[in-house]
């Protein structure tokens, strides 16, 4: 790929950072609105009552949608960054992943707009091929587009700077800030716009995606060299590109008539049966892989030693996500069904609360970072993997205050919203400890010539994790009568899957230590 030589900041600086850092910064702060503001909807619409202009789908049946739709985001990122470095250049890839976001989320709002257009918003009985169809059509352009957006607009971040510079980390944070800005804003104005019609709250996340093209597109002269397409300069080259184009053309084909098959209904789909099919493919794939590295991939005794280390902590990572994900499939619908959300006499839209996490992050996380550097400097920094079972621990603890949140559901009453805000702050507090962490320690631990390799399988791990979240939605969600009475024992078997987890890595924690060698 042609990137330019960087001596300096090419096309200007501002605030002390490439130009091209604030068109990037907008254009993810953008997509994160129109993901956060959708994903605060998403299973609140598939379980709402067909009446009240939801799909009516049971609980079952939504948490498995909400795990494979969550599933894919990340799991499409691997084939889309593969794709971008080969064929269409990390700035085309942002840009066509966006609109085919924007394209996802007004399919999702077409019902919406009909009856807005006709005035039609009443009550209904029975839900129409244009409700199924272009809701999971969105879900699937959606999954789609992100693959192709999320994992290269970080990529052309890293490229604003030279190698070594001072800035790269700032650089990162303040872009990361603008995912979080997002996440903020998004689920505030679509759940605000969803009391009058979900399918509108849908669209205007599509809108948010639209904003953030048109900038994108009208300072995209600030990145010009960076992220460029690939250029073939032998025959050779030429040949090879000629042929994944075809190859990705045939895939694509291929791809579009299955879903159309899908979309007859000539072949059955149980969204539950595959979501877990997929969870052991996922395992499969990953721990195959690792395993062929370890025993066939020509490592040094200390590589090896280093990817089982990967290994370990991909299953601690999983499980971290398993659990942090619930926030917004099981804690959601907990807010909409179990939680007093009126405030001087106002019902507080029920997706406001995934705004909490966001919120959350922007206030503490300059105190990670500066408690991190404060500790390092005394010699009191934790491991890596000590993080991790922090990062463990605290989602266990917001789970056992949302065990005592159950008891009272179950009880028949509804629970301040109090309990639902610890519970985000906690997980927050986890997620600053783990998140980072891991992301980092697999580029230490990774050989050198299995990096990007080795950050697809820890992608593995977060797309195995959100699938799992959703699976576990569908059980311990309370939709019935049953599941009411049963939710407080299945939060605290949650609470002891994940401390139990953070305890087993405790003690693991010495012999990963031994077997990172030089790596903290």
């Amino acid at each position: 790929m042609e990137n330019k030589p960087i001596t300096e900041f090419s096309g200007g600086t501002a605030f002390g950072h490439p130009k091209g850092l604030m068109t990037l910064f907008f254009t993810e702060m953008w997509e994160r609105f129109s993901y956060y503001g959708m994903r605060a909807l998403l299973i609140l619409f598939m379980t709402k009552a067909i009446v009240d202009g939801g799909l009516g789908f049971d609980d079952k049946t939504a948490g498995a949608i909400y795990g494979l739709y969550t599933m894919g985001v990340y799991l499409l990122a691997l084939p889309g960054g593969w794709l971008a470095d080969r064929l269409f250049g990390l700035k085309k890839s942002v840009w066509y992943g966006g609109i085919i976001i924007a394209l996802g989320h007004f399919m999702m709002a077409v019902p919406g707009i009909e009856n807005w257009i006709l005035g039609s918003s009443g009550p209904k009985e029975s839900l129409s091929a244009l409700d199924t169809n272009s809701f999971f059509l969105g879900l699937i352009l959606i999954v789609l587009g992100t693959g192709l957006l999320k994992p290269n607009i970080s990529s052309i971040v890293g490229q604003l700077y030279p190698t070594g510079s001072s800035k790269r980390d700032a650089g990162f944070s303040i872009f990361y800030m603008g995912i979080n800005i997002g996440g903020f804003i998004a689920p505030l104005a679509c759940s605000t716009v969803a009391e009058y019609d979900m399918h509108l709250g849908f669209g205007l996340a599509g809108l948010g995606m639209v904003f953030g093209l048109i900038q994108y597109k009208l300072t995209g002269k600030a990145l010009d060299g960076y992220g460029e397409s690939p250029i073939s300069e032998s025959p050779k080259e030429i040949e090879d590109r000629n042929k994944l184009k075809s190859l990705t053309k045939v895939i694509g084909l291929v791809l579009a008539v299955f879903i159309g098959v899908l979309f007859t209904g000539i072949i059955p789909v149980n969204a539950s049966a595959i979501a877990g099919a997929s969870g052991t493919v996922i395992a499969l794939v990953a721990f195959g892989y690792l395993g062929y590295v370890i025993a066939f991939g020509g490592l040094s005794h200390g590589d090896r030693n280093k990817v089982g280390v990967i290994a370990v902590l991909f299953l601690f990572s999983a499980m971290f996500w398993s659990g942090f994900e619930q926030a917004g499939s099981t804690l959601n619908l907990f807010a909409e069904r179990f939680t007093d959300r009126t405030v001087l006499g106002w019902d507080i839209p029920t997706g406001y609360f995934q705004s909490i996490n966001s919120l959350f992050i922007i206030i503490f996380a300059p105190f990670f970072a500066a408690l991190w550097v404060w500790l390092g400097r005394m010699n009191l920094e934790p491991s890596s993997p000590m993080k991790f079972t922090f990062g463990l621990l605290l989602l266990g603890l917001g789970f056992f205050v949302m065990y005592f949140a159950t008891k009272i559901a179950a009880s028949g009453e509804l629970a301040a919203p109090s309990w639902l805000i610890i519970t985000y702050l906690l997980h927050t507090f986890g997620e600053l400890s783990l998140s980072p962490v891991g992301l980092s320690l697999v580029t230490k631990l990774a050989p050198k010539s299995y990096g990007g390799q080795m950050m697809g399988i820890w992608f593995l791990s977060v797309a195995l994790g959100n699938l799992i979240a959703g699976l576990i939605a569908g059980e311990a969600s309370g939709g019935s009568e049953e599941g009411l009475a049963a939710m407080p024992d299945q939060f605290m078997m949650i609470v002891y899957t994940v401390i139990g987890s953070a305890l087993a890595l405790f003690l693991l924690k010495p012999i990963l230590r031994k077997m990172m060698g030089e790596v903290h």
